[in-house]
């Protein structure tokens, strides 16, 4: 259904800082800069862009959006979670930890605002 998720940026080497260190703990390469000054990550058929905005304006995030990262265990998200607090990232929600949900069943959880404030989330689905 996606082809890819893109956020504002109003510093890229602060998202590029903040994104390396979260992406790196789920095994995803450095991001690189396309000629448009665009940070990209390419991970596991995913696209995931860091941009400031086109129209000039400043960034901003999307009140009531939220960005979800299918990561490979409790532990990894762990340390999603705090690789992204150690590059200037904010733990936002409840801290991380298990969620059980009629819906969704029982997932493992963890959120963060990246430096421009978009709303990640790192899950992890119980089998």
């Amino acid at each position: 259904m996606f082809s890819h998720v893109m956020v504002g940026s109003n510093d890229i080497e602060a998202s590029r800082t903040f994104y390396d260190a979260i992406f790196a703990v789920a095994g995803a390469k450095p991001g690189r800069t396309d000629p448009k000054g665009r940070l990209i990550y390419a991970h596991d058929g995913g696209l995931f862009m860091v941009t400031q905005p086109i129209d000039g304006q400043p960034a901003c995030h999307a009140n009531g959006g939220t960005i979800g990262f299918a990561i490979a265990s409790p532990e990894q998200i762990d340390a999603w979670h705090s690789a992204g607090v150690a590059a200037d990232g904010r733990s936002c929600e409840d801290p991380p930890g298990i969620r059980e949900s009629g819906v969704f069943g029982k997932l493992y959880l963890a959120y963060l605002r990246d430096p421009a404030g978009n709303k990640l989330c790192a899950l992890y689905r119980y089998p």
